[in-house]
């Protein structure tokens, strides 16, 4: 499995792909989650500025099977946003989920980032797990609907200024 770092063509639609298939299956997200993912995705693939932002791709045989983003664009006033963590149902499990997220914290220490946040919600317990290994601590629970069902919604956050 190799990580790749940065845009490649068709990842947009792959990542949204691999969202809208796994959050369907395992807690009934549908269109409004989709076109979320879609369309924030894409913008911030139009804004990603290099050493600023990072979008970080698991690749075999020439497939996307997972990704990771760091949003930098907010860091000094929220501090930078970890978004669309995902991996393929094919590869979960098998440490390229932790490989990811730990190319993103690297690249978050690189970079200075004081803090690195999060919004998850309470049924993913195997990422809870690598977040929580990472060094990220559940600093908020809410009712939400960001993605278009009512979920228990979760805040973790790294570094400083917890709110």
């Amino acid at each position: 499995m190799n990580i790749h770092l940065g845009y490649l063509p068709g990842c947009i639609g792959r990542i949204a792909e691999l969202h809208a298939a796994y959050y369907a299956r395992t807690v009934g997200f549908g269109v409004a989650f989709e076109a979320k993912v879609a369309s924030e995705l894409s913008e911030f693939c139009l804004r990603c500025t290099e050493g600023r932002d990072g979008l970080w791709l698991a690749i075999e045989n020439g497939r996307i099977h997972g990704a990771i983003v760091i949003d930098g664009g907010h860091y000094q006033k929220s501090g930078a946003h970890l978004r669309w963590f995902i991996t393929s149902d094919e590869i979960r499990g098998k440490g390229v989920g932790a490989k990811l997220l730990g190319a993103a914290m690297a690249f978050c220490q690189t970079r200075g980032y004081q803090r690195v946040y999060l919004w998850t919600f309470d049924e993913l317990h195997a990422a809870r797990h690598l977040y929580e290994k990472h060094g990220f601590e559940l600093a908020r629970t809410q009712r939400g609907s960001q993605w278009g069902k009512e979920v228990n919604e979760q805040l973790f956050v790294l570094g400083e200024a917890r709110p």
